[in-house]
């Protein structure tokens, strides 16, 4: 233990600039050190690039002096130009094509084998995933990527000398001393972040420390998720969000352990056994069981008070060596607690109860025992607030007011239900472990762990066996029931938040309805519903009010159908809030008796949750400036059904009403996991640069507000985008966020060669003066004209740092940049990976599979490519169906509407949604077709089904599950 502490403060300074730093570990005298840390790797760094000792200091004071302006970006440039002359492709090729490529050869000839990392070798230094070797699959792409960022921080007067040389070795390998900063914090642990976080996520750990170090270079989960596969091995989205949330509940308990270990040093509390326990701590509720007694404020334990009365010495000869030990010679009179020898054996038993339940091996002892014995939850009514509790409330919990279940087997959505109904104190409950397994462990420390060294009297032994039931009954069992709980309700509401994430996307990702134009109703009574009518474009082309409830229909009908006649709009979409199942009958009745000829009219019921609230945001006033809030409404519910994901992101996804105990879960955890669910969304669906919203614009990764505000304000003012690389040219798009965002938006090249020959323009002739207007930037004029270019695979998902290899595979297949997403390309791709197979491809291009497959998706894919398309679409009907009409047994189709842990409710058209029990939703049943991230059923799919059961009192329908449609 002595040693650790050293090693550890050497570890935990990585040569890692601020920003990559978790914010909870920076502190004043951390960033002291950290400084004078970062220089030690300068020195060792050129040693291995062979460049002499006694250009260096120079080399150091060129950098530092002449860091804060424009020379050593122009000098660059030009370097990179050079290197990469032969690119027919203009932005990318002039740009950065020459690092890229050296950044695509390091990485890709192992990715074939990421497996090539075995963790089984890994000594106590812990060497995470070979990130210190040049030839591992982990090590290319993150280093290199991160050595050309910094080669253009110069731009916006950051220091990267520092940067790059305390992290980076000169050629691009990552050093040694670094490779291990994926797991600074855990260095100063007894345990290692890696491992803990593999074993509580059950992904292989070399994936797990590439995770961690690709969030410390500030990626984002959309690009690590489609740009890094091989790095994570082709994890998903949800599972990268499971891993982040994982991360930083374990950097959180350290940020703790090491607040508290200052706090107790300042207080001269601190002892070595007391460090080691804190050490010790993977959990808060580990670290709040040895801490708490130190905390100020704390009048102390009975352990601690017996301490000060001098009794630790007695309890430590009782199991070193208890023939020396008399108590009587303790016993003092005067002194309170050590007045009668009854009061000398109290405290000894107090501090031997006390190092019993701090100790690691017996607390593993004891958490094994409980893996093995049945050990169960219990709720029943609570006899305090039964009496004054709402009978109507106390009816919500029957199923839990006389509830058993063993904790291996219970629900998530019953320990939710179960918590809060604690919370109402509605019901009380406990966790019941059996008194056989107190026996067995009190036994095992008595005999075996506790037992002494030396022969004790029985008086003795009887004392140490109370000492041990005390420190069981007292300490241990209260911890034991705290970390059961505390595990049961976070692992429920993780799984009620991913299921959040999981019906949002589904939601979101929903098929468009393209090239119509739409009425959208907000049913109302009173106050009448409002209709809103909009174009193929999703402009607003009429608003109105009609009044249709209760029985004034027959007024309003010629109004209405007037307007859908004018508009030639065929498709209304309704709402399915208040007064919306007698606004389904009213157009149903209408369409029925073809009142709308020659128009064949449909209609389809959509999700209004959150429109209201968003027809009085600051983003709607300022969208709809001269409409009435109501009418806003209306607008934002067609608009659902046009494009559900350009009008979904404009309401707070909590809003959406898509899950289940939303108000009992952590809010903070909810609010991550959707806004990470919408920016995953856009990102992967992609965004036209040139014609999107601000609001749409800022949930792409990278993004925010202000740059997504910036970018606006570039459009508005020089033009749209005519490349990429002029992202680069915006206010606060510096490179790591063209890095994150550069793949996720689209460039239409239809669009960008409408504009300029309207202008009567060479291509992009209206940006000269934009792209050489920052004084000190001085272009050639090959540079001026590369960026001046549009590029066709702007268009596409592949990302500007694979140009190169898309180049070269242009090239190898005989096609070009103008035969993206045609049949043509399409053909040709099709016989050279027929012919030589992905793998070997990939081979000769030297990159990897999956950097292949996106290059070839994106050559391949038709222009205007939505990825939504494959989705499920409204369902839109033309007549009614009551509660009344249905029997059990009767077959019935329907839409998903939405997913719970307990089940899934489903539309059928009756006004009431069914429920299909989750026990009836088996692999059998579902489609084979369709890649599922769970064994359950999503927003908007559609499935046939049986009437099984029906409650008319309590509008209840059970239905059972046929088939997936």
């Amino acid at each position: 233990m002595s040693a650790l502490p050293r090693r550890a403060r050497t570890a935990a300074k990585p040569a890692t600039s601020e920003d990559e730093l978790p914010s909870f570990l920076k502190s004043s005298s951390e960033e002291e050190e950290m400084e004078e840390e970062e220089w030690e790797p300068k020195k060792k760094a050129p040693s291995r690039a062979r460049v002499p000792k006694t250009k260096e200091p120079r080399a150091k004071k060129a950098a530092v002096t002449q860091k804060k302006t424009t020379v050593p970006r122009k000098r660059t440039k030009k370097v990179v130009v050079k290197e990469e002359p032969d690119i027919s492709l203009p932005v990318p090729g002039g740009n950065e094509g020459g690092v890229q490529f050296k950044e695509e050869s390091n990485l890709r000839s192992p990715a074939k084998k990421p497996t090539v990392l075995p963790m089984k070798n890994l000594g106590s230094e812990y060497p995470i995933c070979g990130l210190h070797n040049a030839e591992e699959p982990s090590t290319s792409s993150v280093s290199n990527e991160k050595m050309m960022m910094e080669e253009s921080d110069f731009t916006f007067d950051e220091p990267p000398l520092k940067k790059f040389k305390s992290s980076m070795h000169p050629q691009g390998n990552r050093v040694k001393h670094t490779a291990c900063s994926a797991a600074d914090e855990d260095q100063t642990m007894n345990w290692n972040m890696v491992q803990v976080l593999s074993q509580r996520t059950g992904i292989e750990e070399w994936v797990c420390a590439n995770i961690i170090q690709l969030f410390k270079d500030d990626n984002t989960i959309p690009f690590i998720a489609r740009y890094r596969k091989e790095l994570i091995n082709n994890l998903e989205a949800d599972a990268l969000r499971e891993v982040q949330q994982t991360l930083e509940e374990l950097q959180t308990v350290v940020k703790k352990v090491h607040g508290s270990i200052q706090k107790l040093k300042k207080e001269g509390k601190l002892s070595e056994d007391l460090l080691t326990a804190l050490l010790n701590c993977k959990s808060l509720e580990e670290l709040d069981h040895v801490y708490g007694p130190y905390k100020t404020g704390s009048k102390g334990t009975k352990a601690q008070r017996a301490r000060q009365l001098g009794l630790e010495q007695a309890a430590n000869l009782l199991l070193g060596n208890p023939r020396e030990l008399n108590l009587l010679s303790y016993v003092k009179s005067n002194v309170e607690g050590l007045s009668t020898i009854e009061e000398v054996k109290s405290g000894v038993q107090h501090i031997l109860a006390d190092m019993v339940a701090k100790d690691k091996d017996t607390l593993d002892f004891i958490r094994a025992l409980c893996q093995k014995r049945y050990v169960c939850l219990q709720s029943s009514l609570s006899k305090v607030t039964s009496k004054k509790a709402n009978e109507k409330d106390i009816n919500k919990f029957h199923l839990y007011q006389n509830f058993s279940c063993n904790i291996k087997n219970i629900q998530h959505h019953q320990i939710l239900a179960i918590n809060r109904g604690e919370n109402l104190k509605i019901l009380t409950v406990k966790i019941n472990i059996p008194d056989g397994m107190k026996n067995e462990f009190c036994r095992w420390c008595v005999n075996e762990r506790w037992r002494p060294k030396a022969y004790a009297i029985p008086e003795l032994m009887e004392l140490l066996r109370y000492s041990v039931e005390d420190s069981y009954k007292r300490l241990i069992y209260p911890l034991l029931c705290r970390e059961f709980r505390s595990k049961l309700t976070s692992d429920a509401e993780k799984e009620s938040v991913m299921m959040f994430g999981r019906n949002l996307r589904q939601l979101l990702l929903m098929s468009p309805v393209r090239g119509r134009t739409l009425m959208g109703v907000d049913p109302g009574y009173s106050h009448g519903c409002k209709l809103a009518i909009i174009s193929p474009m999703s402009h607003i082309l009429h608003t109105d009010i009609v009044y249709l409830h209760p029985g004034k229909g027959f007024r309003e009908s010629e109004k209405i159908r007037r307007l859908l006649l004018e508009y030639n709009c065929d498709t209304i979409v309704i709402g399915n809030g208040t007064a919306c199942r007698e606004t389904e009958a009213y157009f149903a009745d209408l369409i029925m008796k073809k009142y709308f000829a020659p128009l064949d009219v449909t209609y389809c019921i959509t999700n209004e949750a959150g429109a209201s609230i968003y027809s009085v945001s600051p983003e709607a006033c300022k969208e709809m400036p001269d409409l009435d809030p109501n009418l806003r409404s209306a607008v934002s519910i067609a608009r659902r059904v046009q494009d559900p994901l350009a009008e979904l992101v404009k309401i707070e996804p909590k809003h959406i009403g898509v899950g289940m105990y939303q108000h009992d879960v952590s809010q903070t955890l909810l609010k991550a996991t959707l806004d990470s669910v919408v920016e995953e969304c856009v990102s992967f669906v992609g965004v036209d640069i040139n014609i999107c919203s601000e609001i749409l614009l800022r949930h792409i990764a990278g993004l925010n507000a202000t740059r997504a505000k910036n970018i606006i304000e570039w459009r508005e003012k020089n033009g749209p985008f005519v490349n990429r690389e002029q992202l680069k040219d915006v206010k606060g798009l510096g490179p790591k966020t063209f890095q994150q965002c550069a793949g996720f938006i689209r460039i239409n090249q239809e669009y960008i060669r409408t504009f300029c020959s309207q202008r009567g323009e060479l291509v992009a002739g209206g940006h000269k003066a934009v792209t050489s207007k920052k004084p000190g930037k001085k272009k050639s004029k090959m540079e001026a004209n590369i960026v001046q270019q549009p590029n066709p695979l702007d268009q596409t998902c592949i990302h500007p740092e694979s140009y190169h290899i898309a180049q070269r595979f242009l090239d190898l297949i005989g096609g070009n940049a103008n035969e993206i997403g045609k049949s043509e390309m399409q053909k040709k791709v099709n016989v050279t990976v027929e012919r030589e197979g992905i793998d070997g491809l990939a081979k000769s291009l030297n990159t990897a599979g999956h950097t292949l497959q996106i290059i070839i998706d994106g050559l391949t894919q038709p222009e205007g490519y939505d990825i939504r398309k494959d989705f499920e679409k409204p369902d839109f009907k033309r007549s009614i169906v009551c509660l009344e009409d249905l029997s059990i047994g009767t077959v019935l189709t329907g839409r998903v509407e939405n997913a719970t842990l307990f089940g899934v409710f489903v539309d059928i058209g009756v006004g009431r949604a069914g429920l299909i029990p989750i026990r009836s939703i088996t692999e059998d049943k579902l489609s084979k077709v369709k890649k599922r991230r769970s064994l359950s059923l999503g927003p908007g799919e559609k499935v046939e089904v049986t009437v099984r059961e029906i409650d008319i009192p309590r509008s209840r329908i059970t239905l059972d599950l046929i088939r997936v449609l």
